[in-house]
């Protein structure tokens, strides 16, 4: 639900942004997550896909350069590769932080936080192995095609700390991804969002679909005007996603700047969302 301090989006605003949303779409293509080997994969690189710390630009096997969450993918998936079984819950059940540094270090730089992160992984680990026999395509079997309700993916997913973001943002994204490889199949289509984060809210805010204030309110306001356009667009919200956040991290008036300077509110201390 939408906080009254932060209206919802003008008719006008969604109008507006959704028409420029269409000139964006024409010969765009989302991405199909090929390099993602696993559905297990997917599940964990999500779960410790926060505010990355990386302060550089890095070539990767002679591909890039990726800074950022991106470079955090590229590197875990790496491993992946190499050793096969890496980013799953038999091998994560027991890491350190030690390890986590390891897995995402480069040019003397590696992700921030690797002890809360591993505790993290440990804490998904054990509650997969618990109740989904440690592989993630049980975990996506139980919810029965189904994103939302008690049963559902987004449900079974915020039972795991890594998840429990309230608007579910991590959730929604490895479900993006495990569609989109054709892991999930999913019956309830119209309980897709997008996944808020900085780079959707600063968006919103910048082309006047949402007011500022408090960040859990801008993005419960940015996940709502971004499902009006993506209606008025008539394109799927997780398609929609994939556009903004490929085009706007690097364009913050990629849909105008109807309202000025308007950033994102700060993350908060200590959250391993957003």
């Amino acid at each position: 639900m939408v906080a009254a301090s932060v209206p919802a989006a003008s008719a006008e605003a969604v109008e507006r942004v959704a028409a420029r949303v269409s000139e964006l779409l024409e010969g765009y293509e989302p991405p199909s997550f090929a390099e993602v080997p696993s559905a297990d994969a997917a599940l964990f690189l999500t779960a410790i896909d926060h505010r990355t710390g990386y302060r550089g630009r890095y070539m990767v096997d002679g591909a890039g350069p990726y800074d950022g969450s991106a470079l955090f993918w590229t590197l875990g998936l790496r491993e992946e590769r190499r050793w096969p079984g890496t980013l799953a819950a038999e091998a994560l059940r027991e890491i350190d932080e030690r390890r986590v540094a390891e897995l995402f270090r480069i040019g003397g730089e590696s992700v921030i936080g690797p002890l809360e992160r591993a505790r993290l992984w440990r804490d998904l680990a054990a509650g997969l192995l618990e109740r989904y026999g440690g592989e993630a395509s049980e975990l996506i079997a139980a919810a029965e095609g189904r994103l939302a309700g008690s049963g559902g993916l987004l449900a079974r997913l915020a039972e795991f700390e890594a998840f429990a973001d309230p608007l579910q943002k991590k959730g929604f994204l490895v479900c993006k991804i495990w569609e989109r490889r054709g892991w999930l199949a999913v019956l309830d289509p119209e309980s897709w969002e997008v996944c808020a984060d900085n780079v959707l809210m600063r968006l919103a805010l910048r082309a006047g679909l949402v007011r500022q204030g408090e960040v859990e309110e801008v993005r419960a306001a940015t996940r709502a005007a971004w499902k009006q356009v993506a209606i008025r667009a008539e394109l799927s919200p997780p398609v929609l996603d994939d556009l903004l956040w490929e085009r706007g991290r690097d364009e913050p008036d990629l849909l105008g700047s109807e309202v000025g300077e308007l950033r994102e509110p700060p993350r908060p201390p200590g959250t391993t969302h957003y």
